[in-house]
């Protein structure tokens, strides 16, 4: 029989279980030209892209202040 020794896979320290579990939040992989790629990962607030947070909770005045008219629907009347 051939007897091989076969190396055991070493486990990761904490701190490279954590480096790991950051890179992850940070980065995602993508297909570019049939290579993937990593890139960082778009800006986003409790799970959803920025933009569209802003959609559904900014008011008409926070959205003109900020020049964002594009968003502003059509103005409503609070009781007038």
């Amino acid at each position: 029989m051939n007897d091989k020794k076969v190396k055991k896979k070493r486990k990761r320290t904490a701190a490279e279980k954590a480096a790991k579990k950051q890179r992850r939040l940070e980065y995602m992989y993508v297909f570019m030209n049939g290579k993937q790629k990593r890139v960082q990962r778009p800006p986003t607030i409790d799970g959803m892209d920025v933009d569209e947070f802003i959609r559904q909770n900014a008011d008409p005045i926070w959205l003109h202040q900020n020049e964002m008219w594009e968003y502003i629907d059509e103005p409503y009347d609070d009781n007038y």
